[in-house]
């Protein structure tokens, strides 16, 4: 009996679950890893998502054969012909896989017809199990992240004081949201200056035609990410070191120009495996308890609730439903989604920025995604799933579970109400408060109606006035709806001409994009 390993291209750790499971034989268990070109062109992928992982997979693989692991590596059209010429070579009578983080590869892998046994492993790349969040869930009405957050403080046992959290509270979100006046000192980032196998993956995906549709929109260069577990382990202690300390008051500041703000820059190498949550979330609060006399809580708490609270709910909240979940639709949006998207033409400034920076290095923080990227989606009417899209395709660090609940659950209220207790929807005022884009723009962030009229505003009103009724079930939308009931008729008219004339002028762009594009939205880049 052969027992043979597959390593995906997001579970690249050496403790992950398939490799530990044949640990005492390393040297004599074959593993595989595989770059299928088939699979990352039924979207058109960020060319610095294509070069992350699969230079951080050649690393990998390297470092396992160092390691006295039997390492194959192969680039084919497919996953299946490599795997069956690879098993017939080793004579493997079981395939072994860590279960896939998406759902559609795991069904992809139970499809393909090897001439062997395939065994999934469970996944331990999460501090919660899938079964463990299933029984936290059990049959509750609301799967409230915040009751989430607080158990998985408890049962890890960070930030507590016996049993009850530092400082007498468990969320300082409240203490976090400052915008940005005044002169900011931001802090350095670190990048990385690519080796000669991301050099080689660069000049790969810069030349093949196979990629045509993703050199259109993205850029390959200059590229800066990590790409090993080393590499990955000094973002974490440099960002412990430099930013962590003031990480809270300015988490949800936009600032021109300023990509990573005070940001952890981690996301990429969590969901890639180089980096274990739990480590992370660890090694933030040791640093919080080595400097607790000067360091604020709120801002180590804050980014504590991000990887304990948010991404692991987001990873169960993902299993937990139902198959239907990525259809879900609670608006009835059907708008297509603009070209803007794709190319970062607009007049709108906070979306050129963002969208510019996305280009450029495939990455936008969190508020940027959902207040600015989300939201205007949102407000538009733009259908879910075509949002949903972009996103999967734009972002080095998107992948079906993250994307799915981010955006179709928070960022488009498109489960009606599973992940978020009411819409993140929002006008101008609210990026002039919390970014400086505003004031070099060609759009008045006050004006409803009008040629200098924002569109996030004559969209945001339209959105609510187009969902008065089912908004009204929501109990946090019931201030907003009474200054909507402010609105004279004949400006919520001129509201919506606004908003039809402004989709009639981008509907067709967006429709050439589209044409000839094949992207399936239930795929995932392994």
């Amino acid at each position: 009996m052969t027992i043979g390993v597959w390593v995906l291209g997001d579970q690249l750790w050496a403790e992950q679950a398939a490799l530990q499971s044949c640990f005492d034989q390393q040297k004599s268990t074959p593993v595989i890893f595989i770059e299928s070109l088939d699979h990352v062109q039924e979207r058109p992928y960020h060319l610095q998502k294509l070069v992350l992982v699969w230079s951080a997979m050649r690393h990998f693989a390297e470092a396992l054969r160092q390691a006295g692991w039997l390492v194959a590596y192969e680039q084919a059209d497919d996953f299946l012909t490599p795997l069956k010429a690879w098993i017939e070579a080793h004579q493997i009578t079981e395939l072994r896989v860590m279960r896939p983080n998406d759902r559609p590869f795991a069904r992809l892998i139970q499809s393909l017809p090897l001439p062997c046994t395939v065994t999934l492993v469970s996944n331990n790349h999460f501090i919660w199990s899938e079964a463990d969040f299933r029984e936290w869930a059990g049959d509750r009405k609301r799967l409230v992240m915040e009751d989430f957050y607080r158990e998985g403080r408890r049962r890890c046992n960070i930030l507590m004081a016996g049993k009850q959290p530092f400082g007498g509270r468990w969320n300082f979100d409240q203490d976090n949201r400052k915008p940005p006046k005044g002169k900011l000192t931001l802090p350095e980032a670190l990048w990385f200056a690519p080796d000669a196998i991301t050099q080689d993956v660069i000049a790969w995906v810069k030349q093949d035609d196979r990629f045509k549709a993703s050199q259109q929109y993205w850029q390959s260069e200059p590229f800066q990410w990590a790409v090993t577990r080393d590499q990955a382990l000094q973002v974490l202690h440099f960002f412990l070191t430099m930013r962590l300390s003031d990480f809270g008051p300015y988490q949800d500041a936009m600032v021109t120009g300023e990509i990573t703000m005070w940001h952890a820059m981690l996301s990429p190498y969590l969901n890639l495996g180089l980096l274990h949550p739990l480590e992370v979330v660890e090694a933030a609060e040791q640093a919080y308890l080595d400097h607790q006399d000067t360091w604020s809580l709120s801002s180590v708490e804050g980014f504590i609730r991000q990887v304990l609270g948010w991404r692991e709910y987001m990873h169960g909240v993902y299993n937990f439903m139902s198959d239907d979940y990525p259809d879900r639709n609670w608006f009835n949006h059907t708008q297509p989604l603009p070209n803007l998207y794709w190319t970062g033409e607009t007049s709108m400034n906070c979306l050129h920025q963002i969208l510019t920076q996305v280009k450029e290095t495939g990455y936008a923080h969190h508020i940027q995604r959902l207040m600015v990227l989300n939201n205007f989606a949102l407000i538009a009417g733009i259908s879910p799933q075509a949002i949903e899209i972009w996103f999967h395709a734009a972002f080095v660090d998107a992948y079906d579970w993250v994307m799915q609940t981010n955006v179709i659950g928070m960022g488009q209220f498109a489960d009606g109400g599973v992940l978020a207790s009411k819409p993140y929807a929002a006008s101008a005022n609210y990026i002039n408060k919390m970014s400086d884009y505003c004031g070099k723009c060609t759009y008045n962030p006050k004006a409803r109606t009008g040629e200098k009229a924002c569109p996030f505003n004559f969209f945001y009103w339209d959105f609510l006035d187009r969902h008065r009724a089912k908004l009204t079930s929501q109990g946090r939308m019931s201030f907003i709806l009474q200054n909507l009931g402010k609105i004279a008729p004949e400006e919520l008219q001129a509201i919506r001409e606004e908003a039809i004339a402004w989709h009639s002028n981008n509907v067709q762009d967006d429709r050439q994009a589209q044409a000839g594009m094949n992207i399936d939205k239930k795929q995932t880049l392994k």
